[in-house]
């Protein structure tokens, strides 16, 4: 198991768009991903999990990849939340 704590960096939090990019990125791998805010965690491929978060800009949250492609599964992950979620 992996693990990262990120920050969401979209001024507009985790929104609807932004939640779809999550759900697709995290479907292209077969590793369990989930995300953990405060003591809620969710399965990163269900965008009602993800929509559930309500994370607002800023707000930090922990993914953890599990599985056979858990690295590169996280890197993507991250790299989403880095730069992909960003709206200018």
């Amino acid at each position: 198991m992996k693990e990262e704590t990120i920050k969401v960096k979209n001024r507009r939090g985790l929104h609807a768009r932004s939640a779809t990019l999550i759900v697709k990125t995290s479907s292209k791998y077969k590793s369990k991903i989930m995300i953990i805010k405060d003591n809620m965690e969710i399965n990163a491929k269900s965008i009602m999990g993800v929509l559930m978060l309500a994370a607002e800009y800023d707000t930090v949250l922990r993914i953890l990849a599990d599985g056979e492609d858990e690295d590169s599964a996280l890197e993507e992950m991250v790299k989403l939340f880095e730069h992909g979620l960003i709206e200018e």
